[in-house]
């Protein structure tokens, strides 16, 4: 082989040999290109994952409960709120609407939504074996690209609570209504009597001022207890807490009540341990003690005993209590006996001249020092109330 073959082989080797890492470099950026390709799927994949898991935990959390329907009313999608309001077990995906929520109002509203694009606000009742919910639905029809209908979503916002509190402030209304009409009604009776020639009777004028004067009293003790409860709801009542020694409040609400005990023949006993301390606001405390001092001396037994006693507790708490000796209460009004307006004997109550906001008062004002109020008591073994605050 001549010098010009040997030169024209190994050019043909160095052609090869260029074709041969071009090809290389080529197959590499293809592997190399393949496995990005195949991580930013994969990428996506988790990415899409997690969307899908946030979405559905969202769905799952909504307060509001979902039913997602396709065009033959089977269920497509349902979360937890909708479970639990109708009592099945999400997603309960195949069923109809109907076997889902076993309420043929739902299933009408669905049917509603062929000729209707929406329902909005309707109101839906629960008979359940516990207790009755209510429900506001809003609907809307889904339609595909054709027009056609493909389904139906539906939303339910539980009413129930703000039923309740409608009920409550009803009720509210009524009572004070009810306890304000009386003692307009005697005020406004005595006033015609005077007016119309009473009055030059000086016996019947000093009578029946005795009586205005007595029911504008009561009038403005009630007023006073509402003004009070709203301030206490509205968290508006600044408390003075400081160091207060439990006897000593006691003690001074004893001796505001010893004529009032002495006239029933009640022994009203302090035995509050000296040094007892609580972290509380002095005049808001003695306010409590009073109403509850009060209650046991017009509502025990007359000729009985009134006892305020006091403990420490574990966990830097201290326990007050107040019990009479009377006829107790009934199992079934210990329940509501805190309620606003509520009276056990609701005769004796209005004739004691008290507002029914008592213990309605001592609960909230507890409450506002971070403490506890409790009842205990049975027919014909007297009654005992229990103040929980914090020690000083």
């Amino acid at each position: 082989m001549n010098a010009f073959d040997l030169l024209l082989l190994l050019l043909t080797a160095a052609a090869g040999l260029g074709v041969w890492w071009q090809r290389a470099q080529l197959r590499a950026a293809d592997a190399r290109h393949a496995r990005e390709l195949a991580e930013q799927r994969l990428q996506r994949a988790a990415e899409l994952r997690a969307q899908v898991e946030r979405t559905s935990a969202l769905f799952d959390r909504m307060v509001e409960g979902v039913i997602v329907v396709d065009a033959t009313s089977h269920v497509r999608l349902s979360n937890r709120a909708a479970g639990e309001l109708f009592g099945f077990s999400p997603p309960a995906t195949g069923r109809t609407v109907l076997e889902a929520t076993r309420h043929h109002e739902v299933a009408a509203l669905v049917a509603r939504l062929d000729t209707e694009p929406e329902v909005l606000s309707h109101e839906l009742r629960l008979d359940g074996v516990a207790a009755t919910r209510f429900l506001q639905v809003n609907a809307l029809a889904l339609r595909g690209a054709d027009g056609a209908r493909d389904g139906a979503i539906l939303v339910f916002h539980d009413l129930t609570r703000l039923r309740q509190l409608e009920a409550v402030r009803q009720e509210f209304v009524a009572n004070v209504s009810h306890e304000l009409r009386t003692p307009l009604s005697l005020i406004k009776s005595a006033a015609e009597t005077l007016i119309d020639g009473g009055k030059a009777d000086p016996d019947i004028t000093t009578r029946f001022l005795d009586i205005i004067d007595k029911h504008a009293n009561r009038l403005t003790l009630l007023i006073d207890d509402l003004l009070l409860l709203a301030r206490l709801d509205s968290g508006r009542v600044e408390l003075h807490l400081q160091p207060t020694l439990l006897r000593t409040a006691a003690q001074e609400v004893l001796d505001d009540f010893a004529i009032l005990a002495r006239a029933r023949g009640v022994v009203l006993d302090n035995a509050v341990p000296p040094g007892l301390a609580a972290k509380a606001d002095p005049d808001r405390l003695r306010q409590v003690l009073a109403n509850l001092v009060d209650n046991a001396i017009k509502y025990g037994r007359a000729d009985g005993q009134v006892v305020l006693n006091g403990r420490a507790l574990d966990g830097g708490r201290v326990e007050l209590s107040v019990r009479d000796d009377g006829p107790g209460i009934p199992a079934e009004a210990t329940a509501r006996i805190f309620e606003r307006f509520y009276r056990v004997d609701k005769a004796r109550s209005r004739e004691q001249g008290g507002t029914g906001l008592g213990l309605a008062i001592v609960k909230n004002v507890i409450q506002a020092h971070g403490g506890e109020v409790r009842v205990l008591s049975a027919p014909g073994a007297g009654t005992e109330f229990f103040l929980t605050l914090t020690a000083a």
